[in-house]
């Protein structure tokens, strides 16, 4: 079967032409002005000699041309490779190499940060570069503004095969080197267009997108699910709490999606009174674990309906959604998603059907990668009869809902007993000092592991470690709760805002 996912955008231009599609600052662009800039990208690269089936990297915030080059390379049948913008020359290096990339996209004020790492990859004979200033000597480089205006545009879709890679989405590498996720036409176009669905997103719809479009969260569920239905996506670069009050407010924003931190940001900004959200209608939430409190305070607050469900690079990404059309239940990750099974495991790989016992979940469904590429020993350890070991750790109720109880990597084992860290987490913010909270496990001499606590404070609020610890002990099970706590002025956190806690261990 014949698929490409730039049928998303041709779709979307062929009812709404005139429709703004994207806005970015004082830019806009109607879904003809976008879909005539990707055929004329696209052609651009089959006059370079960028053949179909070659691998180019994108490296660009949220900005336009990210949508035009993402769906310009699909146009002309070539895989996309999105790069993290924080990457430094090694790491850009590293990437292109293992990916195969023949060409960079990447945005003019990043061009010191990637420093000589294109030029260390052979294979990597092509730099655009997006944003550069008319009197800029950019040497051997293009610029995207005119390969995008100038290029013949293409008038037709590649005959790519459903099972064809579209995108090579590199994993945050927390255990190991990363690996690029083989993501085909039909897993991202199937989740985008279901994700649209379940969302309740229309050609009405204003989304916000300030999850970093290189990150699967960002492009799946916000670019691609808002275009594929015909919505408008409104870009924003990086989370400001201030600039997406101000976005939300003025574009009367209907769709926002964000991880955990960004929702108590927006909440108490000391300014946020200022802005109307009254737009809002329904809001996602991934990444990381949702606080239960976050969301019943932003709910309440903004009479919006935050819908926590739960995805993986690896499963394009959505996975689990709490269902529009029904009570969601705070604090889970909802249900499987159609076309999606979910199981828990135990330790020997048994699977666990009764409600309430932890285990890992494994996943079976048309959202699953291809594999990791050029990794066949690490496809095989996590992609077993089909199903996708996650190494994440989650309990089912009754109804067939899902909560995470944490990370397996992450599981803290004190004394013999297991502590998952979400569960102490949950407390701590419980408590009116509290801004951000991570629990980690420290090496111990008698018991294995000891649970620490790492916080930050909300502005104008104190605490001492014994008043959180006693807190914590009233209402934890006395091996669960943290025997010491860490302060910080802020938590250190990845660029879609999930917390780190590799870094919180290694300090």
């Amino acid at each position: 079967m014949s698929l490409n996912l730039a049928v998303i955008l041709r779709e979307s231009a062929r009812r709404h032409p005139d429709k703004v599609a994207l806005v970015a600052g004082a830019r806009s662009f109607t879904y003809r002005e976008l879909d005539d800039s990707a055929r004329r990208f696209a052609g651009s690269l089959r006059a370079l000699g960028i053949a179909r089936g070659e691998h180019v990297a994108l490296m660009l915030p949220n900005v336009p041309e990210f949508t035009v080059a993402y769906f310009g390379c699909h146009l002309a049948g070539v895989v996309v490779v999105p790069l993290n913008v924080m990457l430094k020359a090694d790491e850009v290096a590293f990437h292109l190499e293992d990916s195969d990339s023949v060409a960079l996209v990447v945005a003019e004020a990043l061009l010191t940060q990637v420093a000589d790492g294109p030029s260390r990859v052979r294979a990597c004979r092509e730099q655009i570069v997006v944003g550069a200033p008319a009197e800029a000597s950019l040497g051997s480089a293009r610029r995207f503004e005119a390969l995008a205006r100038d290029g013949e545009p293409l008038a037709d879709l590649p005959d790519t095969d459903a099972d064809d890679t579209a995108v090579l989405l590199y994993t945050s590498g927390t255990t190991g080197r990363p690996k690029g996720a083989e993501l085909t036409h039909f897993n991202l176009f199937w989740n985008a267009d279901l994700a649209g669905r379940l969302h309740g997103i229309s050609e009405d719809a204003v989304a916000l997108a300030v999850l970093p479009l290189f990150h699967s969260f960002g492009q799946t569920v916000i670019q691609n699910a808002t275009l594929v239905r015909g919505g408008t996506l409104v870009l924003l670069p990086r989370f400001d709490a201030a600039a997406a009050l101000d976005a939300i407010a003025r574009h009367r924003v209907t769709f926002f999606a964000g991880v955990p931190t960004m929702y108590f940001g927006l909440l108490h900004h000391p300014e946020a009174d200022r802005f109307d959200l009254s737009s809002l209608e329904v809001c996602a939430s991934g990444g990381a674990p949702m606080p239960v409190e976050v969301m019943r305070r932003f709910d309440e607050r903004y009479g919006a309906n935050i819908l926590e469900g739960y995805g993986l690079s690896e499963t394009s990404p959505l996975a689990s959604l709490n269902p529009l059309d029904r009570p969601k239940k705070p604090g889970s990750i909802g249900r499987p998603i159609w076309g999606t099974e979910f199981r828990l495991l135990g330790d020997d790989g048994r699977v666990l059907d009764e409600a309430g016992v932890p285990g890992e979940i494994a996943i079976k469904g048309l959202n699953i990668m291809k594999g990791y590429y050029k990794r066949p020993e690490a496809t095989a350890e996590v992609i077993q009869d089909g199903w996708f070991r996650t190494g994440d750790v989650a309990t089912r109720d009754a109804d067939g809902y899902y909560f995470i109880v944490d990370r397996k990597k992450d599981m803290i084992l004190r004394g013999g007993y297991n502590v998952y860290p979400r569960e102490v987490e949950e407390v701590l913010y419980r408590h009116p000092a509290i801004g951000e909270a991570a629990v980690i496990g420290v090496p111990h001499e008698a018991l294995g592991e000891e649970v620490v606590a790492v916080v930050a404070m909300k502005p104008g609020h104190d605490v001492s470690p014994e008043e959180l610890i006693a807190f914590c002990r009233e209402r934890l099970a006395a091996y669960k709760h943290p025997r010491e706590v860490r302060f910080l002025d802020a938590l250190p956190k990845g660029p879609t805002g999930k917390l780190l806690k590799r870094v919180l261990r290694s300090t």
